[in-house]
């Protein structure tokens, strides 16, 4: 692993070790996001999940109030007024057959795909090509819906939501904004992610869930957060 840069260093020491508040965890982070980008704002939290027992699984979808500050692409599988529908609230891709031979060939530029119900057995067979990315149409992320709700589920996915899933080291990583959004954008959607895991704790896990959780920038430090103000936090947004 390379050395840190300067910056990087004196950002690190002047944050230290312990833990912050949520509000002052992220102003710290936009006081150190001093790369000539607008760097990510990131959002990892540490459970004490065993992601190898279905019992202990967490995936969900948490809102962005603010959005993510990133485009978002998305696909829809529907037809006659559903897909009209999905195209007038903003749909960037209104899958086809031609559609569905691409993304058989390794065609994935977009970010999120959705579906109408009726759609799902003619799908079926895209599975080995979207799960693996994490871009399979499903009903517990919201995007699988019906027809008549395809439209509101565009819109949500224009403005914004983080996919909230475990890797195999039981950590979430989230995405949760950018270092221009003020720290009131910032703080909204990190409360609404850690609510989002907070409730969704699975019944296989005794005891606490989070062990730690952890706010950073593309090219930033990483800030300890205090699990006690974060959870207050986010429980009174």
């Amino acid at each position: 692993m390379g050395k840190h840069g300067k910056r990087y260093r004196e950002a690190s020491d002047a944050i230290g070790f312990e833990p912050h508040g949520p509000q002052e965890a992220v102003s710290l982070a936009k006081k150190y996001a001093t790369a000539k980008f607008d760097e990510a704002v990131e959002f990892h939290v540490t459970t004490s999940a065993d992601p190898r027992h279905s019992d202990q699984q967490i995936r969900e979808v948490a809102e962005l109030p603010h959005g993510t500050g990133k485009q978002v692409r998305i696909l829809v599988f529907a037809e006659g007024d559903a897909a009209q529908a999905a195209q007038e609230a903003g749909a960037d891709f209104i899958a086809d057959e031609e559609t569905i031979k691409r993304i058989e060939g390794g065609w994935a530029d977009f970010d999120t795909a959705i579906a109408t119900t009726d759609q799902m057995a003619k799908i079926g067979r895209l599975g080995r090509y979207l799960g693996r990315r994490g871009l399979m149409p499903n009903p517990r992320t919201g995007t699988v819906v019906a027809p008549d709700a395809i439209s509101n589920a565009v819109t949500a996915a224009k403005r914004g939501r983080s996919e909230v899933r475990m890797d195999k080291q039981a950590v979430i990583h989230t995405r949760i904004g950018v270092a221009s959004f003020s720290e009131e954008q910032i703080l909204e959607n990190m409360t609404s992610v850690y609510s989002t895991i907070l409730q969704a704790k699975p019944e296989g896990v005794k005891g606490a869930l989070v062990d730690s959780a952890t706010l950073t920038t593309t090219m930033g430090p990483g800030i300890k957060l205090d699990l006690a103000e974060l959870e207050a936090a986010s429980r009174s947004a």
